[in-house]
C-alpha cells in the first residue's frame, strides 16, 4: 500500500509539473530551439549533480550504448522543438491535444520492432484520433497557424513515440536519470550549431525561467516519473499521464486567456479517448 501511494504521488505530481511546463512556450519570449537548447543545458547539470549526490556512474556499459544515447538524445531535440513551436504558433490546448495522438503512433511502430502487425482495434483507434484531429483543424492550408500546429504536434508525438519504444527496447537497463542526462547533453550540443540567437541578448528575467523549465520541470517531473514507474504497473502511470491534456487547457485558459472553442473540445475528447483506451491493458490472445 505504501509503495501504491508513494507511486501515485510520483506520477501525479509529475503530470501537474509537465501541464505547467508548455505554459513556458509562451512564457519565454525566445525561439523554440533557443529554449530547448537552455532548457537542456540546465536539465544536464542538474541531472549531473544528482546523478554525483547519489554517487553513481557516469558510464555507460558498452561503446554501442554511447550510440543509443546519441540517437535517442536527436529524437528527443526533435520532439521538444517541434512541440514547444506547437504551442507557440497555435495555442497550448492545441500542442498538447496534438501531443497525445502519440499511444496510437505507438502501437503503429512497435510492430516493426517486434515483427507483429496492428490489431483492428488498433487501426480503429487511428481512425478516431484522425477524426478528433479534423475537428481541431478549422481549414486544412499550411496558412492556418492551428493547422501549422497541429502537424508540429503530431510530428512531435511521433518523435516520442519513436524515442520511447527504442529507449525501452535497446536502454532500459539504464535508471531514467541516466538514459536523461546522456539525451539532454546530447540535445544541447546538437541544436547549439543550429541557433543564431547571442546570449548576450537573453534578458536576465528569461535566464532565470529558463533555469526553472530546465530544473523543476523538466529534470524533476521526470525523475518522478521513473520513481512511479518503479511503484506502480507502466500501463497506470500511462493512463494518468492522460490528465495532462485537462491540467494543461486549465492553466493555459486561467494564467494566458488561451479559452477552448467547441470543436477543439470536441476533438481533444476524441484524442484522449483513443490515448486511455491504449493506456488500458490488453487481453492475450
Amino acid at each position: 500500500m505504501q509503495h501504491s501511494r508513494e507511486g501515485l504521488l510520483s506520477v501525479h505530481g509529475a503530470v501537474l509539473i509537465f501541464s505547467f511546463t508548455a505554459l513556458f512556450s509562451k512564457l519565454i519570449p525566445l525561439p523554440a530551439l533557443e529554449i530547448t537548447i537552455y532548457r537542456s543545458m540546465f536539465a544536464f547539470v542538474a541531472l549531473a549533480i544528482y546523478i554525483a549526490y547519489k554517487k553513481q556512474s557516469y558510464k555507460l556499459v558498452s561503446p554501442s550504448d554511447y550510440l543509443i544515447a546519441g540517437v535517442l538524445g536527436v529524437l528527443l531535440a526533435a520532439h521538444w522543438v517541434s512541440y514547444f513551436y506547437a504551442m507557440q504558433v497555435s495555442s497550448v490546448a492545441v500542442g498538447v491535444i496534438a501531443l497525445y495522438t502519440y499511444p496510437v503512433i505507438t502501437v503503429f511502430l512497435e510492430p516493426f520492432f517486434h515483427g507483429e502487425r496492428p490489431h483492428i482495434v488498433d487501426i480503429i483507434s487511428s481512425l478516431a484520433v484522425l477524426f478528433g484531429i479534423y475537428l481541431i483543424v478549422p481549414d486544412f492550408s499550411l496558412d492556418n497557424s492551428v493547422t501549422i500546429g497541429v502537424i508540429s504536434g503530431v510530428s512531435s508525438a511521433f518523435m516520442m513515440a519513436l524515442r520511447n519504444i527504442m529507449q525501452r527496447r535497446y536502454f532500459s537497463a539504464y535508471a531514467a536519470s541516466h538514459a536523461l542526462f546522456y539525451q539532454t547533453f546530447v540535445v544541447a550540443l546538437v541544436l547549439y550549431f543550429f541557433s543564431d540567437t547571442a546570449v548576450a541578448s537573453i534578458a536576465e528575467s528569461q535566464w532565470w525561467l529558463l533555469l526553472l523549465l530546465g530544473v523543476a520541470f523538466t529534470a524533476l517531473p521526470h525523475t518522478l516519473f521513473a520513481n512511479a514507474l518503479l511503484h506502480l504497473k507502466a500501463k497506470t502511470v500511462s493512463l494518468i499521464a492522460c490528465v495532462q491534456v485537462v491540467y494543461a487547457a486549465i492553466f493555459a485558459a486561467v494564467i494566458l486567456g488561451e479559452w477552448l472553442t467547441w470543436n477543439v473540445v470536441a476533438g481533444g475528447l476524441i484524442v484522449l479517448s483513443a490515448a486511455m483506451y491504449e493506456s488500458l491493458p490488453k487481453k492475450k490472445s
